[in-house]
């Protein structure tokens, strides 16, 4: 029985009440949100790491000078507003009055300047502004400012991205942790607080409302605008098995399933007490990520082989499904239907798959049948799926694989190393980008080149990162069409990374609950329940 027809028939089995799946109590409380997030959260560290999981908890619990709004714009949130000099190299800042953290304590310009700079080393953004900078200093409680050496017309873009590594302002003694350890207490000034003494890795983790919070006195708007908090307790309760989950949503037992996996869709939508609606607008990307600083894949011969063997189409229909509108093959890295996207450079990603020439080209890039490590996060389906794809076209190639079968919290740890497989080390991984995160350089860390400050597989091309300081400085949209043109190019002949396709999801929640909204994430604020 193949996998999909699988879990349809568990579907309709479910939905008849013909299997009984492990049950909750019933999510009857009105003021209790349970929900079922996309992976088990395995810290609240938005900085020292990138997962998406810890992203979306980490909006929850921890603030941010400024919010992207729905027209991908940043606007005040903990700051009342800033000016700038008309050299644009001093930019002062106010915070609002009142803000507090979660301990109590009042949130000083001193947190927000140790937390600033405890997120610029990690971050691409960051790390330019750091490299432009003067000083950044407290003036007074409420007031700090940045004084740089060159202007950077995109500072308020940076302090208001939504992509990992956030930044996010904690206090200053938190703040202090160096940026490549992490945190170890979760102290926030967000809308809810973190329940420490009730998580439980792998099952739960349990957030409360913050009395002392004060919204913005404007309608939501993303992350930024009023963040008014409708429940008084929201618990993330980890279901790995897609199974399980459906049941849980089917029956009460839980009321918002944040990414149901495609198969189980058309079930969903005959329970006419479930709401099913594709999650964000902005879709996905998928990423196989390569190192770059192992063998095989060091040698760019070996990176090109994998563009000439991979399928798009049957990642996507694997993940996705056969419903086109849902999916389409990407010849390049950014958005589709963005001013930005282009397929420049992508014609190895298109077409008949060579499977002949890939082993021909793995052959003169020198590999001769090592093993090749894959790290698949087997509790996560998107992860899972590309993985299972991956290991049919390696073999395929004649590839040596080794598939390890983790769960997403040690892969998150996993794809840090550095070392040879033989110590832990690894070839690929998979994750996926945001469509939110790709529409331009600036918030796309899969795109960075930049050796070891890039993203997790390391890439170096200096023609590309010359490319990307180009485009933030081009004058106008044709400037910029231009530049990404030819990053677009250089990005795969260098195979910065593997695009597997781009996708939209679903999410679906019980139709108690009002107030879901489309987005790039999760966002709890204004959601209600009856």
């Amino acid at each position: 029985m193949q996998r999909r027809d699988f879990l349809l028939s568990t579907g309709a089995a479910l939905a008849g009440g013909l299997l009984a799946a492990p049950r909750l109590a019933r999510a009857q409380d009105s003021g209790v949100l349970r929900f079922v997030p996309q992976a088990d959260l395995p810290n609240l560290d938005a900085v020292a790491g990138t997962q998406l999981v810890v992203r979306n908890a980490s909006l929850l619990v921890f603030d941010m000078l400024y919010g992207l709004g729905a027209d991908l714009q940043p606007k005040p949130q903990m700051c009342e507003g800033h000016e700038t000099s008309a050299d644009g190299l001093t930019w002062s800042f106010r915070l609002r009055p009142g803000l507090k953290f979660h301990d109590g304590e009042p949130v000083r310009s001193a947190d927000v300047v140790a937390s600033i700079k405890r997120w610029m080393p990690r971050d691409g953004m960051g790390q330019m502004i750091q490299a432009r900078l003067e000083a950044l200093e407290a003036v007074d409680d409420r007031n700090f400012r940045f004084r740089l050496k060159q202007p950077f017309p995109k500072l308020l873009y940076a302090l208001g991205k939504s992509n990992t590594p956030l930044l996010v302002i904690m206090p200053e003694r938190i703040a202090s942790t160096d940026s490549y350890t992490q945190i170890k207490e979760y102290v926030g000034s967000g809308p809810m607080r973190f329940k420490r003494d009730e998580w439980m890795a792998g099952s739960r983790a349990v957030f409360e409302k913050f009395a002392d919070y004060q919204p913005r006195d404007e309608a939501p708007d993303w992350l930024a605008g009023g963040k008014r908090m409708l429940v008084d307790r929201i618990e993330w309760i980890t279901m790995p098995d897609p199974a399980t989950a459906l049941g849980a949503l089917q029956n009460g037992e839980v009321d918002w399933w944040e990414n149901p996996i495609a198969d189980l869709v058309p079930v969903l939508k005959t329970n006419r007490g479930v709401t099913v609606e594709i999650a964000d607008p902005l879709g996905n990307i998928g990423a196989m990520r390569i190192n770059h600083l192992l063998p095989p894949f060091d040698n760019v011969l070996a990176r090109q082989a994998l563009q000439l063997a991979a399928s798009q189409e049957d990642y996507m229909r694997a993940l996705v499904g056969d419903d086109e509108s849902l999916w389409k093959t990407l010849p390049g890295f950014f958005t589709p239907g963005t001013p930005l996207y282009t397929e420049a450079g992508g014609e190895r990603l298109k077409g008949p798959r060579q499977y002949d020439k890939a082993r021909e080209m793995l052959k003169q890039a020198g590999y001769n049948g090592e093993k090749v490590v894959m790290l698949v996060a087997a509790d996560v389906p998107t992860t899972k799926v590309q993985g299972d794809v991956t290991a049919d076209m390696l073999k395929r190639i004649g590839v040596n694989v080794d598939y390890q079968s983790l769960d997403w919290g040690t892969v998150g740890s996993r794809r840090t190393s550095k070392k040879p497989v033989s110590e832990g080390g690894w070839n690929i991984f998979f994750s996926w980008h945001s469509g939110v995160d790709c529409i331009n350089p600036a918030p796309y860390k899969g795109i960075s080149a930049s050796g070891d400050k890039a993203w997790f597989g390391w890439p170096s091309d200096a023609k590309a990162e010359a490319l990307i300081a180009d485009w933030y400085e081009a004058p106008d949209l044709a400037a910029e069409k231009r530049i990404i043109d030819d990053l677009n190019r250089e990005s795969m002949d260098n195979v910065t990374y593997l695009p597997t396709g781009f996708f939209l999801g679903h999410t679906a929640w019980r139709a108690k609950l009002s107030g879901v909204v489309k987005a790039p994430f999760p966002l709890f604020w204004g959601v209600k329940k009856a």
